[in-house]
């Protein structure tokens, strides 16, 4: 679920080539296409948990749910690791 989540966040919110402003005082746009990706992303996350929560019965519920927050916390962290190719490009 949190790797669906991801994958439509960077989808929606790519740049496209028509979207790419040449005036850096634009910055509206980029932050529009990302709230929507990321109200996107919530709503994928929820309708896989209640899909899976209806058809599998015998989910152990406490464990599912803190599995899944563990799985949505450690994909929304890897914004905070460093660009290997910024770091050669520094050197």
């Amino acid at each position: 679920m949190a790797i669906a989540g991801g994958g439509v966040f960077a989808y929606l919110a790519r740049p496209q080539a028509t979207q790419r402003s040449p005036h850096p005082g634009m910055a509206w746009e980029g932050l529009t296409r990302i709230l929507k990706a990321e109200g996107a992303k919530v709503l994928v996350i929820v309708i896989l948990l209640w899909l899976v929560l209806a058809t599998y019965k015998d989910v152990v519920l406490t464990g599912f749910i803190g599995t899944f927050i563990v799985a949505v916390v450690i994909f929304s962290m890897a914004v905070f690791l460093p660009n290997p190719a910024r770091l050669e490009a520094g050197k």
